[in-house]
């Protein structure tokens, strides 16, 4: 069935939105779809996402149960809070109306949330959506285990419905923990439209970098960790800057937890390298307001992971009308389309990796880049926009409450 043909109006539902308390861009992108599709929230978030960008209406109801979640205070203060997070969240769900639980990402104590937490929700009579960013992050981290699995697996057979993004996920889903087809649905990665879009230019955006306009500037963009294969793109970066002084490196994004060690030898590397004044680093979070900074002084977004499904930095890219050069793993080939929005390449090899990059800046699309952004920006609304997104999720939510036929 088209996702575009909307069910009936009169079909009301009332969901409670489970946040994690963060990842703002994806659940400001859900609220704001599903309130002006007909569905009423429960948004249950933090001190992060009680800010003026949340789509406050009438169809909304903000509670924050998380509260404050500065990683600064003292080991018993940051205890009570959890405490007092969970049990909150336990005496909601044990007297709220609202049917359907929706958790778009499970708290700091996963194997609780997977395990006890979920069997208290099917106790308290809840129908469970749950949406799998990864299916098993830990195992693209490299540090999956028997535990993380079987944490995984209670939790997804106590799931009454799944969303993921790739049908490589679904059929992962399937095929390793044993999940009925039809308990699965594949939905897009809705585009980030938390960031500010202004009228910025690139000219402009490359002058607060002081950065030339006749560079060939590439930019990394994101949270940092292994997987990510910066590794690679520093690698590919110093072989084509030796043939070639007119390229600019932007690495820009905070490590993830874990990844300290992984990003200082890289970046011990960079300074080291004769090339070093090539690259602008800015090694930390990058409030929503700056973004566009970075992505408009770009001439092109690379993704050189090793491991990944999906990843919200491409959608991104195309929503600012840059292309990508992006590994070939995960659904990366099935979103790039050769030649219009990017490249592909082989993934984990820093020779394929320069090569593609040094093909793109040969290319069309980089000389008649600043007329084929609206051409991208088109190309992902059409595919990723959260109102598909949210027709698909409300159609999920009436099924689980009985009021349309699974």
């Amino acid at each position: 069935m088209n996702p575009l043909d909307r069910l009936p109006p009169s079909l009301k539902t009332s969901v409670a939105l489970l946040t994690g308390g963060g990842d703002k861009p994806y659940a400001f992108g859900m609220a704001r779809a599903l309130t002006s599709n007909d569905v009423i929230l429960d948004f249950i978030g933090s001190d992060e996402l009680d800010c003026p960008d949340l789509p406050r209406s009438a169809k909304l109801k903000f509670l924050n149960f998380r509260g404050d979640q500065s990683e600064q205070a003292p080991f018993i203060v940051k205890a009570r809070r959890i405490i007092a997070y969970y049990l909150r969240l336990m005496w909601y769900a044990g007297r709220s109306h609202t049917k359907v639980l929706h958790i778009l990402w499970n708290n700091r104590f996963l194997f609780f949330d997977r395990t006890l937490l979920m069997l208290y929700y099917k106790a308290v009579g809840k129908r469970i959506a749950f949406t799998a960013h990864n299916v098993n992050a830990e195992r693209r981290d490299g540090k999956d285990s028997l535990v993380n699995r079987i944490g995984l697996g209670i939790q997804y057979r106590l799931a009454d419905h799944i969303f993921v993004h790739t049908e490589k996920m679904k059929q992962e889903l399937i095929g390793e923990f044993g999940i009925r087809d039809e308990a699965v649905s594949v939905i897009p990665f809705g585009i980030n439209n938390v960031a500010p879009h202004t009228n910025l230019t690139s000219q402009q955006a490359r002058k607060r970098l002081c950065i030339r306009n006749d560079e060939k500037v590439i930019l990394f963009f994101g949270r940092i960790g292994p997987y990510k294969g910066l590794d690679l793109l520093w690698d590919a970066f110093e072989r084509i800057s030796s043939r070639n002084d007119s390229y600019t490196l932007l690495l820009v994004g905070k490590p993830k937890s874990g990844a300290e060690r992984y990003i200082e030898e890289i970046l011990r590397s960079i300074r080291q390298s004769p090339v070093a004044g090539r690259v602008i680093e800015r090694i930390e979070f990058i409030p929503d307001e700056e973004t566009e900074i970075y992505f408009k002084a770009c001439d092109v977004v690379a993704l050189p992971y090793t491991e990944a499904f999906q990843s919200g930095v491409l959608f991104l890219a195309y929503s600012f009308g840059v292309p990508v050069i992006a590994a070939d793993v995960g659904s990366f080939a099935e979103d790039v389309v050769i030649g219009r929005t990017g490249l592909v390449c082989e993934p984990c090899d820093a020779g394929r990796l320069a090569a593609a990059i040094e093909c793109y800046f040969a290319s069309e699309m980089y000389r008649y880049l600043e007329e084929r952004r609206e051409t991208i920006r088109s190309y992902v609304q059409s595919k990723n926009s959260w109102n598909i997104v949210a027709e698909m999720t409300r159609r999920v939510y009436l099924k689980l409450e009985g009021q349309i036929q699974a």
